[in-house]
């Protein structure tokens, strides 16, 4: 059995996000990056089956992007997957979804992946639509939002989470592509060992324009900071005193609005 995992590097959501110079994207500079949290849950997951299968299936690790993504894959490998492959990508940010999962499916039909795993959306564009878009071009069974994961012989079974706090259950063959929600797994940290094991694992790196073939089908128009919001004002005491002193306000922003 051979398993894909498809990780992102996002921003730290800690960081300040501020639009570049042409206000298409978030400028990177001053910005600390760090794995996609989705992602973590998706080769948590992969390192899982790897276990119930005694070890045998090999994971991969692909990621795209400048060489700063080299860390998100070291991370990986240091967590337990076998093999990192890094598509080079100085433009990655300007790739539409189409685009990168065109990329993703194109190295996957060399490799003959039963099972691919992806988050279920970057915290940076958050499309959540690379996932099932290499399912499509792979021509594999998808499920999406999943949190809970089991495998059984040549099919898995996901529990999805749907609107409203609902579920349900979908039985999958393989091959199959999965997308993971927060909270199907916890991800385990990598250990010092490992950490140092994962610098001796291969990391192959291939360029996006070997494996790009697919014009942009979406571009950002505008990326912007919306206007921050005066803080509201909170009225404590009795209703009868707080009703009182909101229709005054009420009537004092009317009277202003009205000059």
């Amino acid at each position: 059995m051979k398993i894909l995992v498809c990780v992102k590097q996002v921003p730290d959501m800690a960081t300040r996000f501020r639009p570049n110079a042409a206000g298409t994207w978030f400028g990177e500079q001053d910005l600390v990056f760090r794995m996609n949290e989705y992602d973590e849950h998706a080769v948590e997951q992969a390192l899982r089956v790897k276990e119930q299968l005694g070890g045998a299936p090999e994971v991969t690790v692909l990621s795209i992007g400048p060489a700063r993504v080299g860390e998100v894959i070291r991370k990986a490998l240091a967590m337990g997957c076998d093999r990192g492959v890094h598509v080079q990508d100085d433009a990655a940010a300007e790739r539409d979804p189409w685009q990168i999962a065109s990329i993703i499916a194109r190295f996957a039909r060399g490799h003959a992946f039963d099972l691919v795993l992806a988050g279920m959306q970057s915290q940076d564009r958050g499309s959540a639509q690379v996932g099932p878009f290499v399912a499509e071009l792979l021509g594999h069974a998808c499920a999406t939002t999943a949190v809970g994961f089991e495998l059984d012989g040549a099919a898995v079974t996901v529990r999805r989470e749907l609107e409203g706090g609902s579920r349900s259950v979908v039985r999958l063959a393989l091959p199959a592509l999965v997308t993971c929600q927060l909270g199907l797994n916890v991800p385990r940290y990598p250990t010092l060992p490992a950490i140092m094991k994962a610098k001796k694992k291969p990391l192959d790196v291939i360029r996006a324009q070997d494996l790009l073939d697919a014009e942009v089908r979406a571009e950002t128009a505008r990326f912007f900071e919306p206007k921050r919001r005066s803080a509201g004002q909170v009225l404590e005491g009795a209703v009868e005193d707080v009703a009182e002193r909101l229709a005054s306000i009420l009537k004092e922003r009317a009277a202003t609005a009205a000059r």
